[in-house]
């Protein structure tokens, strides 16, 4: 049984992030860039640690939009008018999200420039 509820999670998380994925705008935004930036690495033949550091920065941004999204959700759920606090939370999940982008903005371009400069000099 609890094998069974384990694998059932999966499921759901799988439902989850399928859902994200239609709906959701800025999360199509964020897996094409991560796709071109993905690209571009593995054209300036980056080293696995490189690779790996992308991977978590990607997962990162990504995860905190599909959180964002679920909290929109949720207070949309609870209420349909107007409400201060609703707005509070809604726009604190999408700067956490803004945060982060911004912060992995930094980390790119930590990875990305000597070997950009190093491909074209």
């Amino acid at each position: 049984m609890a094998a069974r509820r384990f694998f059932r999670s999966f499921k759901f998380a799988w439902s989850g992030i399928k859902t994200a994925l239609a709906g959701e705008q800025n999360i199509k935004i964020h897996l094409l860039i991560s796709l071109v930036v993905l690209g571009a690495a593995y054209v300036l033949d980056f080293s696995e640690v490189r690779f790996a550091i992308l991977f978590i920065v990607i997962g990162v941004v990504i995860s905190l939009e599909i959180v964002n999204t679920a909290l929109e959700r949720v207070v949309d759920l609870v209420t349909e008018e107007f409400h201060p606090l609703a707005k509070q939370a809604k726009d604190m999940a999408a700067g956490a999200v803004l945060v982060f982008s911004l912060i992995a903005v930094i980390i790119g371009l930590l990875l990305f420039v000597k070997p950009v400069l190093h491909y074209l000099f």
